[in-house]
């Protein structure tokens, strides 16, 4: 189906019992099977029911996050959630006839080894135990969403959401500036015995599952539903040392000169956003201008980027504005029956926008070229540890365009924007060693929970400081990173892959031409190769050698401190 828009595409609630009843005649008809091509014809049939199954479900979410408040969307997500746990016997299943089959060695000759290797993920991660818990952690983070999406905050006499109080983040006075921080920190205050709570749960909940697969804790589990095979705990805690050693003394170069820039004796929290005295890069334009501007870009960066910017705001496949009522967030989903990227977030006329419309559209752009190029849409989505390398280098990518977004500011927009992306990645592993924290040592209260966050953010942020703000001084940063509650152990990917994407910025100096051929490549992959085999195909180093870390931002950082805004 080509003509359509996401506006009116018609939602049909999943029927989980015909699915279940279909799963069991086509696991009878793969184990009677006489015939490789009749194992491939069972394949395609399951494929074509389970894309139409997981397009509906993509629907409610999507829906059910573009309005929190919209009972209808809210009970069938919930329907989902609760569902769709109880019929993974039946598919797993059907997974295991066909890895049983006697025809396994000529699906691997077809769609290689990763299409196995992913189903024992599956196999590994699920039991019929855990069908009550998956349940329970679907209504924990629906909640928490929730508080998130409904914040009402009082400020400069209007109601804003999260979104909308970040704006003042960067406001030119600095009294506003921490007002609008306290504030924000304030409605984390207000539900934080909720929260607690919330998390408490959450880590019982998800280490039960993990003791129920056979492992002492979540921590196994997490790494698997990450889909990763080629390294584990310590190879990411070598590379959070790189960080440390390597990233953490840039970091605080970089905000010696911001506040200096600033005219500040002491950088406080509520500084680091203003990033220049006479503001930051604004867009140069509403929401609306801003997406007619990324069409006129994607057009000159490539033929291929150019159909796809096209295809995404022709079918109406990207809502951006921020409304009451919308959840806080930013994501790229696919509707695979469509064969279609979807991308959500909360424009907030900051740099921040500009972010989205290259970020999530870097990752909708991978999913549009997987989706073209792989011959099965188990291969339309890569590992999350590769999926971030698409949307940090289109940011990359993007920069020789900067004066379409924000004329004559542009040069302040790559400069913050890099520097952002640096002086990220010490808060990104913060977050993932926080998480592993958690889950091993679940007999932690919620007071020492906090008090270890704010030890990491002495470890790897030792500039940050919240000027007698004392929740977020006492630790309570944390609780503002929805992927803890809702992606357990994804966030190290956000690091990871800064590192692929500082590399295809260094790439991009030496051979343009090279370097988009590579990102193509990487894109069209989607998720038929492993992490490692992923980059290497990519032409990109691992993160987890030693000196890959230094060598990969060593463009960025020349870049930063050559700059005028150093001085």
């Amino acid at each position: 189906m080509t003509d359509f828009k996401f506006s009116t595409l018609e939602y049909h609630r999943p029927d989980f019992k015909k699915l279940e009843t279909i799963a069991e005649e086509m696991t009878e008809r793969v184990q009677k099977a006489a015939s490789y091509e009749e194992v491939k014809q069972i394949m395609k049939e399951m494929e074509e029911l389970s894309d139409d199954l997981s397009t509906d479900m993509v629907i409610a979410s999507i829906r059910h996050t573009l309005d929190t408040t919209d009972e209808y969307y809210e009970k069938e997500d919930e329907y989902i959630n609760n569902t769709m746990p109880t019929v993974m016997p039946k598919l797993l299943a059907y997974d295991d006839a066909v890895m049983n089959c006697a025809f396994r060695e000529d699906i691997e000759k077809e769609y290689g080894k990763q299409y196995f290797v992913q189903k024992d993920l599956n196999k590994k991660t699920f039991c019929e135990a855990n069908i009550p818990l998956m349940q329970q952690e679907a209504k924990l983070t629906n909640e928490y969403q929730k508080i998130m999406a409904t914040a009402a905050i009082k400020f400069d006499g209007k109601t804003l959401n999260l979104y909308g109080v970040q704006k003042y983040f960067e406001h030119e006075d600095r009294k506003v500036r921490r007002a609008a921080v306290k504030a924000y920190s304030d409605f984390y205050h207000s539900n934080e015995q909720r929260l607690e709570e919330i998390w408490d749960e959450l880590i019982t909940i998800r280490n039960q599952m993990g003791k129920n697969l056979g492992f002492p804790n979540f921590i196994p589990v997490g790494y698997m539903q990450q889909g990763r095979t080629d390294y584990g705990q310590k190879e990411v805690e070598s590379f959070r040392e790189q960080v440390l050693t390597e990233i953490v003394p840039i970091c605080e170069k970089l905000y010696e000169a911001q506040a200096k820039r600033l005219g500040v004796d002491s950088l406080m929290f509520y500084d680091e956003k203003r990033v220049f005295p006479d503001g930051n890069a604004v867009p140069a334009g509403d929401d609306d201008f801003m997406v007619e501007e990324a069409r006129k870009m994607y057009h000159e960066i490539s033929p291929e980027t150019g159909e796809f910017i096209d295809f995404m705001i022709d079918h109406e496949l990207m809502d951006l504005k921020n409304k009451p009522g919308k959840a806080s967030t930013g994501y790229m989903t696919s509707l695979n029956r469509y064969k279609a990227p979807f991308v959500f977030s909360c424009f907030n006329q900051t740099i921040a926008d500009m972010q989205v419309l290259t970020h999530e559209l870097g990752h909708a752009f991978a999913g549009y070229m997987a989706m073209r190029s792989q011959p099965i849409s188990d291969y339309y989505s890569e590992s999350t540890d590769i999926a971030e390398i698409h949307s940090m280098s289109m940011e990359q990518f993007s920069y020789p365009y900067a004066e379409r977004f924000f004329g004559e500011q542009a040069d302040k927009f790559r400069f913050a924007h890099l520097q952002e992306a640096i002086t990220f990645v010490p808060f990104g592993v913060a977050v993932d060693e926080f998480q592993h924290i958690c889950y091993a040592n679940p007999g932690m209260t919620p007071k020492e929970r906090t008090l270890a966050w704010k030890k990491l953010e002495e470890k790897y942020m030792p500039w940050r400081k919240y000027d007698a703000d004392d929740f977020f001084d006492r630790g309570g940063f944390w609780y503002h990173k929805l992927h803890i509650y809702l992606y357990p152990f994804y966030y190290i990917n956000y690091t990871l892959t800064t590192m692929g994407a500082m590399e295809f910025k260094k790439k991009n100096y030496e051979n343009h031409e090279k370097a988009w051929q590579d990102y193509l490549n990487l894109c069209k992959c989607g998720g038929s190769m492993s992490y490692l085999e992923t980059l290497k195909y990519a032409n990109l180093r691992s993160p987890f050698e030693q000196g890959s870390v230094k060598n990969a931002i060593s463009v960025a950082k020349d870049e930063l401190f050559e700059s005028p805004y150093m001085k």
